[in-house]
Order: C-alpha cells, then structure tokens, then sequence
C-alpha cells in the first residue's frame, strides 16, 4: 500500500510518469466533511499528453463510498469509478481565458496527489443520492389533511364579506 505525496505537475505529465496504489480513508477530510464515509481508494495518475498535445493528467479511482439516502436516510453504499483528464494549466489566467469545456488544473511544482483523487471522487458524487427501491418511513409522520391554501381561502372569504 502507498501513500503517494506530491508531484511536480508538468515535469511528471512531460516525462509520462505514473504513480499508483491505495490510499486510506483518513487522506479524504473533505468527504468525510460532507458525511461521506469512504474505504481504501484504488489510484493511479498518469502524465501525458492530450489531443490538443498539451501536458495533462489522467486520474483514475475507484472506492465504495457510502452515502445518506435522500428518501429514507439511511446509509446508501455506492460504488464510485472516476476517469479523468485533467489539462495543465500554467497560470490561472490561462485557465480563465480558455473557452471550452476541457477539464483544467493549475500545475504547480508540489500537486498532491491524494488531494486530485478527492476532488474527483467529489464531482463523482450523486446530487441526491437514494436507493433504487425505499420508502419514507411513515412512523412518526402524521399527514396533516389541513391544505396551507385553506387559511388563504378564509382570508378570501373575509374580503369578499366586507
């Protein structure tokens, strides 16, 4: 198992390098801020080129996350597969003026490579993530059958009255 550090962005996407491995649930803080419990991540980055022949990187994770169900709340075991391409950009000017929808970081000489895996196991995340087939729990929820337009109507009412 390795705990990868950083690279530098540019040298390790020119020189085609490649690191992988597994990293553990406590390099993930920002998942488990969102309430996101997480086991070992499988990883690898490599360093490359892109179509457009600019320097990029190709991250790629797979891990069980689980998740809170936003139907029921319960606890919702997702599996999460991420492929990505990220261009290098060397200022964030460039990465502001560019204008198309290519997926872009900053390079920099100490990028961290567990931090480029949470990123994306992060925009992997479902919206609203919920069981195929659950229910609401109807324990404890009592229907009210009184409409919030039925006060609207009597204001209504009293209008016309007068």
């Amino acid at each position: 198992m390795s705990q990868p550090g950083v690279i530098d962005g540019l040298q390790f996407a020119r020189g085609g390098s490649e690191i992988h491995g597994t990293l553990l649930p406590e390099r993930f803080q920002r998942l488990a801020q969102m309430h996101c419990r997480v086991g070992e991540v499988a990883y690898s980055v490599r360093g490359g080129a892109n179509a457009k022949g600019k320097p990029c990187l190709r991250v790629r994770a797979g891990a069980t996350l689980e998740l809170t169900c936003q139907r029921c709340l319960e606890a919702l075991r997702q599996a999460v597969e991420v492929d990505a391409e990220l261009e290098l950009s060397e200022s964030p000017q460039e990465m502001a003026q560019a204008e198309d929808d290519t997926d872009r970081v900053l390079a920099t000489a100490s990028m961290d490579v567990a931090q480029l895996v949470e990123d994306e196991l992060i925009l992997a995340l479902p919206d609203a993530p919920k069981h195929e087939d659950c229910e609401v729990p109807v324990e404890g929820l009592e229907r009210s059958r009184v409409s919030p337009f039925d006060a609207l109507a009597r204001l209504k009412g009293r209008v016309k009255e007068e």
